[in-house]
């Protein structure tokens, strides 16, 4: 067991994780898969289901691209739902909007976007109002953007 292992370890949990969520919140209306109170029922099967599925099922990127099309279009739907009239809130989901296409990865889009939101709302004086999570997940984002940066 090498440090190198735990870096591997946690950029395919990362990006699995964040690209899987990033398709769950980007489809999951149109599916219907939220309940009353806007989460995911048996979210954890969902994952499950990811999970197995990207450690048996690699596909070739000519397989992939036309789901990814769907799934795009899918979560373009939801863009009027942003409170573009708020900078801390449109600046953020700008961010994730345009690096997703730039990167070729939904982990990288929403790694970008929810650190730029962290950083805002220390930027504008908000640290207290948001949940010590965000900055949590902010930091790791950080850490695994230098991470690959170095290698």
């Amino acid at each position: 067991m090498h440090v190198g292992l735990f870096g591997i370890v946690f950029v395919f949990l990362f990006v699995d994780l964040f690209d899987n969520v990033g398709t769950l919140v980007g489809v999951g209306k149109h599916a219907g898969l939220f309940d009353a109170d806007n989460r995911i029922p048996r979210i954890g099967r969902i994952l499950l289901t990811d999970a197995t599925a990207t450690v048996v099922g690699a596909v070739p990127t000519a397989a992939t691209a036309p789901a990814l099309i769907v799934v795009g279009s899918l979560m373009m739907a939801h863009l009027t739902e942003i409170a573009w009239g708020d900078p801390a809130i449109a600046i953020p989901a700008f961010l994730t909007l345009i690096t997703i296409p730039l990167t070729f990865s939904i982990a990288n889009g929403l790694a970008f976007g929810f650190t730029s939101y962290a950083v805002l709302r220390v930027v504008r004086g908000k640290f207290r109002e948001t949940p010590w999570l965000v900055y949590v997940l902010a930091a790791l984002f950080i850490v695994r953007f230098i991470y690959l940066g170095s290698s």
